[in-house]
């Protein structure tokens, strides 16, 4: 098969799948050796760059996604007449960002660290696809651990976890404690 057919089945499967195909599905249905699928992506890419095309194929950890381009959003929310979904709260976003940072993790280290229940808030997220159960800790009453999702990855615009921005140092934030003292501010006043 000549490279212009194995990019257009490529193309063709992930076109019809419309959600991520892992690259050992994708080189089992197309016959491109797994090794030679992301530069094969990347062919495919660069042709809808040149193109300045609507569509572009993401890679989301071990898989690849035909999406289109987000500044196309508008336009096809009103082809679609898609209700505007609702915006995570700060509590939403908070408890995601904890999930994604220290995953797989249970409802009880979420609630440790934000210091409030978060039954509604994780409930919630499993709703918007963001996160999924991922098991259960072998501890007394078996909780169940939560862990990201590829809608979070594409949500979020990341290939995979590694992609997440490095969480602040503690260090640099500056605490209650760190305010300038008494000396501090007499040292001003002579300026």
């Amino acid at each position: 098969m000549e490279i212009n057919d194995k990019l257009a089945v490529l193309e063709a499967i992930l076109f019809a799948c419309g959600e991520p195909v892992e690259i050992y599905r994708l080189s089992q249905a197309s016959g491109v050796d797994t090794a030679t699928i992301p530069s094969m992506i990347k062919l495919l890419n660069d042709r809808y760059d040149e193109q300045k095309s609507a569509l572009k194929i993401m890679r989301l950890e071990g898989s690849f996604q035909m999406c289109t381009r987000a500044e196309y959003a508008l336009c096809i929310k009103k082809a679609l007449d898609t209700k505007k979904s609702t915006p995570l709260s700060n509590a939403g976003m908070e408890a995601l960002t904890i999930i994604a940072y220290n995953q797989p993790v249970s409802k009880g280290f979420v609630e440790n660290v934000r210091g409030v229940d978060s039954s509604s808030v994780i409930n919630n997220l499993v709703e918007k696809g963001l996160v999924e159960e991922a098991g259960r800790l072998d501890v007394p009453g078996k909780p169940i651990v939560y862990k990201t999702t590829p809608v979070f990855l594409r949500s979020f615009g990341l290939s995979s976890l590694a992609d997440l921005p490095p969480l602040p140092d503690k260090s640099d934030t500056p605490s209650f404690f760190d305010l300038p003292s008494d000396d501090d501010n007499e040292n001003e006043d002579k300026d």
